[in-house]
């Protein structure tokens, strides 16, 4: 029987549709639960992901930078999406996570509900943030990822995290021996 060897007319139309699909870019997300809301950043930008442990309190830091960690000799700062995007107060639990990322040349942890997965988006997947009028500060929205019925709110980490309010990605990272240098005055 030839028929087995054969693809029918539906194969070979699906397999086209996937051929041309292939030729469009994409982008890699990793997604992330903050409450009901699922969000996603450059996987790019992702250098790890860990549980959330303790962190050392910074005195006068605003609510949303929990403190900072020593990860492997460096100092960084760690934001809680959930507070810094007003969703309520976080409750810290086996799913929380903190996401090391790596902008530019500094390092910063962000705190979120849950890691979800990594999402490939054509770019004729990613539609443009809405426009609010000015209301809402959007500029540090990449765009809306639609997959089936998934929904995904994409976050340009960079222009979020260099945003005036929160001046974490230009800065240089702090090395610990840099820190007992200064301290120490040697």
């Amino acid at each position: 029987m030839n028929d087995a060897t054969e693809p029918d007319d539906a194969t070979r139309a699906h397999s086209q549709a996937d051929e041309e699909d292939g030729n469009e870019p994409s982008q890699e997300f990793l997604t992330f639960r903050l409450g009901d809301e699922e969000y996603g950043v450059d996987i790019l930008k992702v250098q790890e992901i860990r549980g959330y442990d303790t962190v050392t309190k910074i005195p006068d830091a605003p609510d949303y930078v929990k403190g900072v960690i020593n990860l492997r000799g460096t100092i960084m700062p760690v934001v809680d999406l959930r507070i810094r995007f007003r969703l309520g107060e976080p409750s810290y639990d086996a799913f929380t996570v903190m996401i090391i990322l790596h902008l530019e040349s500094r390092k910063v942890g962000i705190v979120v509900d849950s890691v979800s997965d990594v999402m490939n988006l054509r770019d004729s997947q990613i539609l443009p943030p809405p426009d609010f009028g000015g209301h809402l500060n959007a500029g540090s929205i990449k765009g809306l990822g639609s997959a089936g019925d998934r929904l995904v709110i994409l976050i340009d980490i960079e222009r979020f995290m260099a945003s005036e309010e929160m001046a974490l990605s230009t800065a240089e990272p702090t090395s610990v021996a840099a820190a007992n240098h200064t301290s120490t005055g040697k």
